[in-house]
């Protein structure tokens, strides 16, 4: 669930078209913001839930909730053990739609007219429980929150714990609604977002030499991780194969990246998915856009897989989903494994002189991949990737 549609297959054609979710807001909450680009669903999350159920969600648990059932009805509904049966789903911000909306009721002096429901809408383990409550998942609801690498070290959480015969199948991704006033503004004092509002489309624009920053976006991205033996003994297609991953951190500043410590994230994951840098043909770049962490990330690419294989940046069309991102990237470098087909990264118009990748720009490149790399990296200096194979 994404800028670009409310399922997987309205995302993906998207993608694959290279076609922008970006807008202006129109808002009156948002007149007076120094920044007013975002990428927002053209959905809404909680119109197909009975009203009840929705107006005690917050927005970022609607959508957790709609897209995992999305991806649990797309594997079949496995007949899994509930003890055997795990939820991991990291975030940024959790409920941070309601935090705001509730506090502003609190400011305003009407206290008592609270939604009784604000401590569940807000707190961040929310959309992992009511996703574990939803498919009855008791062998864990578990929520990493890394910044922009929750989603992804959600995944690697899920691999680890198959892995570690903790469970059999995992539902797993990232999720995030954080397009408000407060996460908007706070992002523009920093001077990471985009102001080109003369031209919305245009706004994320990875890797190009005119880049001035990631535009705010939103966005859910859940997957049904299943134990080998276990998804061969009922027959479950298989999209991909998990094959690594790695999680680090940087130790080194609460904002700026190091491109040594995503260095090490990719060498390792590659390593424990039994491959060799040459095995990889496709990379979804973790790539916000922003004049300092693209060059930093695609040195670390450089150094440990090479110049060779197709880097993709699906942010140009979605926005920074946040917590939500590496998972939603994570899919897209599935189906590109499964389809044979890589979403162009919009906006290419000049590459920065100093990247020195095989960026794909233009149109959607056919090619059959057998092996793709997912990065997400996130402030605090969380390094997440994950190795996928071809089923």
């Amino acid at each position: 669930m994404t800028p670009l549609g409310g399922d997987l297959d309205a995302t993906w054609s998207g993608l694959l078209a290279g076609r922008s979710g970006v807008t202006v807001l129109e808002d009156d909450w948002a007149a007076d913001l120094p920044v007013r680009l975002a990428a927002r669903l053209p959905v809404d999350p909680g119109a197909s839930l009975p009203r009840k159920e929705s107006r005690r969600l917050d927005r970022c648990e609607q959508m957790a909730i709609v897209t995992a059932r999305e991806a649990w009805a797309q594997a079949g509904r496995p007949d899994v053990d509930p003890q055997r049966l795990a939820v991991v789903i990291g975030t940024g911000y959790g409920g941070v739609a309601s935090t705001l909306s509730q506090h502003r009721i609190v400011e305003a002096g009407n206290a008592r007219k609270m939604s009784p429901h604000a401590i569940i809408m807000l707190m961040a383990n929310g959309p992992a429980a009511w996703v574990s409550i939803d498919l009855g998942a008791r062998a864990g609801a578990r929520t990493p929150v890394s910044a922009c690498a929750s989603g992804a070290e959600a995944i690697a959480v899920g691999m680890e714990m198959i892995q570690h015969d903790l469970a059999d199948v995992v539902v797993a991704g990232g999720v995030e609604a954080a397009v408000d006033n407060l996460p908007l503004a706070a992002f523009a004092q920093m001077r990471a977002l985009s102001t080109r509002h003369d031209d919305p489309a245009a706004a994320s624009r990875p890797f190009d030499a005119d880049r001035d920053g990631f535009v705010l976006g939103e966005g859910a991205g859940i997957v049904v991780l299943e134990r080998a033996s276990f998804a061969a003994a009922r027959g479950a297609r298989v999209h991909a194969v998990a094959a690594g991953a790695a999680v680090n951190s940087d130790a080194l500043d609460i904002v700026t990246a190091d491109p040594a410590g995503q260095s090490r994230a990719i060498s390792t994951a590659l390593a424990r998915a039994g491959v060799v840098p040459t095995d990889i043909g496709l990379v979804h770049a973790h790539a916000t856009s922003t004049p300092v962490g693209d060059p930093l990330e695609a040195e670390a690419i450089a150094e440990t897989i090479g110049t060779h294989p197709a880097v993709t940046a699906t942010k140009s069309m979605t926005g920074h989903t946040l917590g939500a991102a590496g998972a939603i990237g994570a899919i897209a470098a599935i189906c590109a494994l499964r389809d044979g087909a890589i979403p162009p990264v919009r906006n290419l118009d000049r590459l920065d002189p100093a990247i020195k990748l095989d960026v794909v720009t233009g149109t959607a490149r056919h090619d059959t991949v057998h092996a793709a790399v997912a990065n997400a990296f996130g402030f605090g200096g969380h390094n997440a990737t994950l190795v996928f194979t071809a089923a």
